[in-house]
């Protein structure tokens, strides 16, 4: 049993000492002169300003999310499309179509529920009548 696998240790063992080499032998082929910057944060040629770690606004997120609800639409369709005319020849092309429009129906309401909520809102407004500062306090806004 073990001999059958001696192909794959084999080849993990040499993949293990190539990747370990290469590291050694660039390690002492390598120039070591650091430098501020060398060390400094590189980001499109700009001077970063501020710190590297900063909060994302949860709007970009949902935004994402939503292009990425209808690009997976798209990828579950175009098979479909594809194949549409062979499917109608075989007498499955109704069907098809329905699958396809109860597949944007879904989808859609999903889409019309989350804009009705306001999801979809860049800018939003405060809802309640309180407000809530960034110490956690409450502010009466009336």
């Amino acid at each position: 049993m073990l001999f059958e696998f001696s192909n794959i240790i084999i080849f993990l063992v040499i993949a293990v000492v190539f990747v370990a080499v290469t590291l050694l032998v660039g390690r002492f082929l390598r120039p070591n002169n650091p430098s501020a910057g060398k060390s400094a944060v590189y980001e499109c040629g700009e001077t970063p300003v501020g710190g590297g770690f900063s909060q994302f606004n949860m709007r970009f997120y949902l935004v994402a999310f939503v292009f990425v609800i209808f690009d997976v639409e798209i990828a579950f369709m175009y098979p479909v499309t594809v194949v549409f005319k062979e499917l109608m020849e075989e007498g499955w092309g109704i069907l098809a179509l329905v699958e396809i429009a109860l597949f944007i129906l879904i989808l859609m309401v999903g889409f019309v529920y989350a804009w009705n909520q306001g999801g979809l809102d860049w800018v939003k407004g405060i809802s309640d009548e309180k407000a809530i500062d960034s110490s956690g306090k409450n502010l009466d806004i009336t």
